[in-house]
């Protein structure tokens, strides 16, 4: 039986931690008075670690045939790392916390993507209805740390992160293993699924996706806090995206049954573009703000389930913990590093609606790559 309730909880938690972190923690570092370029690479530090650490535990993980005892690990090991946040200050003590936060925590979520995968079996299109928790946990958290940080410190945050860190080792103590299943092309290597020319575009087009969501990520809390917006304004704003990101994953078995994966990412890049211009240029009127923050349902939601789903459909057997682990390090790891480095750079360097439309440009450099590299049907499985 599909242990749908224990799947659940771990996405539950994991987004909730980022619920709480990722719009938050560049006001936290704010406030010990970091600079733009500062922020930048703490918060793009995340990112380079998922450069690494999801391809080393997922060679291992391949190796041991054991992803369940890495990902125990790695969550212990997070929460432990994330502790010297509550000592550490100065730039070169949180650049030491969140470089062990980071390597242990960003090499999670591809493992358990791969075992999710393996319960759902032949039932890969259920993935959106057991991810949709983790959007649920998101909602929650990004609520409740935004009308939070209205009455209390800055530095609550860190208490309410590390409480939900806590909850992300225990789901994953629940949670059970999956062996995975013999496929034929386990006698392939890795490198000759990687070369296929869809695969590729696939992977290079993930790259500048996640690069576009740099300033996102990094700088929309302050550019809304900055800009006159409320704390709690902010949580509802974040809340609207991950809102219409649950409808998407509600509704992406029907959108994968009837459309193909290259014409879902399509639309998903279009809408990148369209909805960072709307950022940039347009954060003084929330009637622009509100249906920007609802095309993250197609910019986040339908893009990374298609993805998924290709990326499942061309590792199989066991090559599916690398190929999961291979497709975060390129896009949230290396191109969201890019993302929030060149971000961090030219918010200072250029200005807040400049950098949005930088971030518009990487999207259309995504749009091409789909268009010219991936087949019109769905993607066809290694033989």
């Amino acid at each position: 039986m599909l242990p749908y309730w224990r799947l659940s909880a771990y996405y539950f938690f994991y987004f909730a931690f980022i619920g709480a972190f990722s719009p938050y923690f560049s006001l936290y570092l704010k406030s010990l008075e970091f600079s733009a370029w500062d922020i930048g690479v703490l918060m793009s530090l995340l990112q380079v670690m998922r450069v690494v650490a999801p391809n080393v535990w997922g060679w291992l993980a391949e190796r041991t045939g054991a992803r369940m005892p890495i990902v125990r690990l790695a969550s212990a090991a997070s929460l432990a790392g994330f502790l010297g946040f509550f000592f550490a200050e100065s730039f070169a003590g949180v650049f030491a916390a969140m470089t062990a936060l980071a390597f242990f925590w960003g090499a999670a979520l591809p493992l358990v993507e791969s075992v999710t995968l393996t319960h759902l079996g032949s039932q890969t299109a259920r993935y959106g209805n057991i991810r949709l928790w983790g959007s649920i946990g998101f909602i929650a958290a990004v609520l409740a740390c935004g009308y939070l940080l209205d009455v209390a410190p800055l530095r609550s945050l860190l208490w309410v992160s590390a409480g939900l860190l806590a909850g992300i080792l225990l789901a994953s103590i629940a949670m059970p293993e999956a062996a995975p299943a013999r496929h034929a092309a386990d006698r392939q290597r890795l490198r000759e699924i990687v070369r296929r020319p869809e695969v590729t575009a696939l992977l290079a087009a993930c790259f500048f996706m996640s690069a576009a969501h740099g300033a996102l990520y990094v700088f929309y809390s302050i550019f809304l806090v900055t800009s006159g917006y409320s704390k709690s304004a902010v949580g509802w704003l974040w809340t609207l995206g991950v809102v219409a990101e649950i409808g998407v994953f509600l509704y992406m078995p029907a959108l994968l049954a009837a459309l193909s994966v290259r014409a879902i990412l399509l639309a998903s890049f279009a809408a990148a573009v369209l909805r960072f211009l709307m950022i940039g240029w347009g954060v003084d009127w929330w009637w622009i703000l509100v249906p920007a923050q609802l095309l993250h349902g197609a910019t986040f939601g339908a893009y990374h389930a298609a993805a998924v789903a290709a990326v499942n459909n061309w590792f199989p057997g066991r090559h599916q913990a690398r190929g999961q682990a291979l497709y975060s390090s390129v896009s949230f790891g290396a191109g969201g590093m890019v993302g929030g480095l060149a971000s961090g750079y030219a918010w200072d360097a250029i200005g807040p609606a400049p950098t949005y439309t930088l971030s518009s440009a990487l999207a259309i450099v995504g749009f091409v790559l789909v268009w010219r590299g991936l087949p019109g049907r769905a993607p066809a499985p290694v033989q």
